[in-house]
């Protein structure tokens, strides 16, 4: 077998691991509750479970036998309705879907031909097909719906439906509070992780000064305190748009949390239960984690800052894939793929450390960062404007790392998400960071 062959299978194995995992976790978030959840909104800010379900179909379609492999529309009629910049979440409900087990077959007739047509793809010829990059970005996509599905069983009212077994426990974490990142350029984003999504692309050379980065995401505990002193009710930790915010929307604690006598509770998928103090906050929007930053005499670090922290290695001078070098995620490096439905105690996983000794910064909870969402230098759409360009500007906010509800194959240290500053519905928290002056 040539080194050609070899390596053709290898991605052929790869995209076919990606997909059936993706799969499989489609499979048991839609299979879980009964058929009226599934068509129910559970909140305006998410899509019915079923037109999630459809449209991972769809796109699979569209991408994958549509464009890679020129076959005719299965169900051309049904494209507009899980087009998701046709309709917006909250008008959803009132499309004629496909029901449950219509939109269970088509999507399953879909992967059906998609595995066929993955046996006989060559993997090079077209942008598209290059090392399996079609393959790579369906997988992303079902499973960043997995994850938006994920956030709607979160909203879901009811009794519990998912389960997963807890991180285990963490020894309390004594290391040093702060890391110092040492200034000077390194490598952003790539040009080579052939998976990659365009926001990521190119790699290019990018200056920090130094800075102090927090060892691990703020915790719950570390948030009270800042509750506790009153951090909701005084204006001069917030942005002005933030504190209208909060003001107008009566906010005085993240989203699922309540308080009972002198202590905090929070709902978390169907089960109410004390807010653990060492676990990293989550449920926090961007206005409040820029509050609470200022409040500690900090800031947010830049998209930039948070990247060297996570990819840099001072000692080669090269960025890596992931904190701990180039190896693909291990169930020792972070808390990823929806294996735990909650973050593990801060100061978690070791293995998973950066050269300097930074951690947790894949998994656990995405982290709020200071910078717009905007184009690298060089950025180029592919394969379509819609996927980030149309995104591009000051009403987005960069978040990076991923969360427990992400799988490895949508997290990388070079991966972006944004979203507005006033969401708490994601799986977010975040750290803070402040310069180091002279140093």
């Amino acid at each position: 077998m040539t080194d050609e062959t070899l390596d053709a299978e290898t991605l052929r194995t790869r995209a076919l691991t990606t997909l059936t995992t993706a799969r499989d976790r489609t499979t048991l978030l839609t299979s879980c509750v009964d058929d009226p959840d599934l068509t129910a909104q559970h909140s305006p800010l998410m899509s019915p479970l079923v037109w999630d379900l459809a449209h991972i179909g769809n796109q699979e379609e569209l991408w994958l036998l549509r464009a890679v492999a020129g076959r005719e529309a299965m169900r051309p009629e049904i494209d507009g309705l899980y087009d998701a910049f046709e309709h917006p979440r909250s008008e959803r409900p009132k499309l004629p879907l496909l029901p449950p087990a219509e939109a269970r077959q088509y999507a399953a007739e879909v992967r059906g031909r998609v595995l066929d047509l993955l046996e006989s793809t060559a993997f090079h010829g077209t942008r598209l097909t290059e090392a399996g990059f079609a393959f790579g970005m369906i997988a992303q996509h079902e499973q960043q719906h997995d994850e938006t599905m994920l956030i709607t069983h979160q909203l879901r009212k009811g009794p519990q439906a998912l389960t997963a077994p807890d991180p285990d426990p963490a020894p309390l974490f004594t290391g040093p509070a702060e890391v110092l990142v040492p200034g000077g350029p390194f490598m952003m984003g790539t040009s080579t992780e052939p998976w990659a999504l365009d926001n990521e692309r190119p790699a290019h050379r990018r200056e920090v000064a130094p800075f102090w980065i927090d060892t691990a995401p703020v915790t719950n505990e570390a948030y009270q305190e800042f509750i506790e002193d009153g951090g909701y009710r005084v204006d001069r930790w917030w942005s002005p748009a933030g504190w209208a915010h909060i003001r107008e929307h009566s906010i005085d604690a993240p989203l699922f949390w309540r308080r009972d006598g002198d202590q905090w509770l929070r709902r978390r998928f169907g089960v109410t239960e004390v807010v653990p103090p060492d676990e990293p906050v989550v449920h926090v929007s961007w206005y409040e984690a820029d509050a609470y930053a200022r409040w500690a005499g900090r800031r947010l670090p830049t998209e930039a800052e948070w990247e060297k922290a996570a990819r840099h290695d001072p000692t080669t001078d090269r960025s890596m894939r992931y904190p701990w070098g180039d190896a693909d995620p291990g169930p020792e490096h972070a808390n990823l793929g929806q294996r735990h439905l909650r973050p593990a105690p801060a100061g978690s996983y070791p293995e998973g450390e950066s050269p300097l000794g930074v951690r947790q910064l894949i998994g656990d909870v995405w982290e709020w960062t200071a910078s717009d969402f905007l184009p690298y230098p060089g950025f180029r759409a592919f394969p379509y404007k819609e996927y980030s360009e149309v995104f591009f500007g000051p009403e987005y906010k960069v978040l990076r790392g991923g969360s427990f509800a992400v799988d490895e194959v949508a997290c990388r240290g070079t991966f972006r998400n944004w979203d507005y500053p006033i969401r708490r519905q994601i799986f977010s928290g975040f750290r803070t960071a402040r310069s180091a002056e002279g140093v």
